[in-house]
């Protein structure tokens, strides 16, 4: 007996409503450009520069107190959070401290690092500190240009692939989807200032893999549609390609979606960050798979050949390698 999330005979109008689900797509990446802007991100320590001291305590983190056992060092920007997780004990109170690189200097001292530990010891008797972080001014800077040449040759690259594999309308259609995936992660992660760190690149590039994935498996069975239906309109030879492959879609987005939401609450803090921009990305990716790429491609028009009976001459697309 087969699980069966999606029935065979699925028969969805996916693009019912075309302008108003891009139209949405459209107005959700100009809210998550203007939050960005004017909140800008949290910067991880390894975009900012300075040194990250986590600290472990059996006593409950009081930040204000913290706050004022550090303050007499002048250390410039001081960031305290205190760190929760459900897999942490009652005896486990874990809080993050970011001190900012120190001018002249490419990281917090030595001495400095000892002088804060000891202020919080004072505090807390019984807290430790499992591990200090220090990234300097000078590769900060540098991780941020390369962090972004990533991105952007990461895309460069999608474009070009698509472009040659199927039509420029699919190209321009697949990476405006990964545009619309990538500006909304960056939204949500500046309206909730959710660390940004290296980890969380990573991340973005894995989500433009899955992403991509996912709009090429459609894009393909589309590409076959075309050759096979040649006299339907292209918006119902979509609505088509969708529907044949919306069980792949929902057992692969599905079954992904378990893991990462397993590693979301148990995994911990450390990998938080990471785990909820891949698991934000699948949620967006499989959505602009669908309502962002076949819209623009549905908008765009794609060019067909009726004039040639043969099946294998029937559009551009006929004459490429599946």
């Amino acid at each position: 007996m087969r699980l069966k999330l999606v029935p065979d005979d699925t028969n969805i109008d996916f693009f019912k409503h075309a302008k108003a689900t891009f139209g949405a797509s459209c107005v959700a990446m100009v809210l998550s450009l203007v939050v960005w802007l004017m909140l800008g991100l949290n910067f991880g320590i390894d975009f900012r520069g300075g040194t990250t001291i986590r600290t472990e305590g059996s006593e409950q983190v009081d930040v204000a107190a913290y706050r004022a056992a550090i303050e007499p060092l002048e250390l410039g920007d001081v960031v305290i959070s205190e760190v929760f997780d459900p897999s942490f004990g009652d005896d486990r109170n874990v809080a993050m401290v970011r001190i900012q690189a120190q001018e002249g200097q490419e990281s917090v001292a030595s001495d400095t690092v000892a002088a804060v530990e000891a202020a919080l010891s004072e505090v807390d008797p019984s807290i430790t500190f499992p591990s200090v972080e220090s990234v300097g001014p000078k590769v900060s800077g540098e991780l941020i240009n390369t962090a972004l040449l990533a991105v952007g040759a990461a895309l460069a690259a999608m474009l070009f692939y698509i472009w040659l594999r199927f039509e420029w309308q699919f190209a321009v259609g697949a990476v405006g989807a990964l545009v619309h995936d990538i500006l909304l992660t960056i939204g949500i992660f500046s309206l909730f200032q959710i660390r940004f760190d290296v980890a969380t690149i990573a991340a973005l590039l894995t989500v433009l893999g899955y992403s991509i994935n996912d709009t090429v498996v459609i894009f393909d069975r589309l590409r076959e549609n075309l050759i096979k239906w040649k006299q339907r309109e292209l918006r119902d030879v979509m609505n088509l390609s969708v529907n044949e492959t919306l069980s792949r879609t929902v057992m692969t987005s599905g079954t992904t979606l378990l893991a990462l939401i397993a590693l979301l609450v148990l995994g911990g803090d450390v990998i938080r960050g990471f785990v909820f921009a891949i698991t934000w990305g699948v949620i967006v990716g499989t959505y602009s798979s669908v309502f962002v790429a076949k819209n623009i491609v549905l908008f765009l028009g794609v060019k067909r050949d009726w004039s040639k009976p043969d099946k294998t001459d029937g559009n551009q697309f006929a004459n490429i390698d599946s």
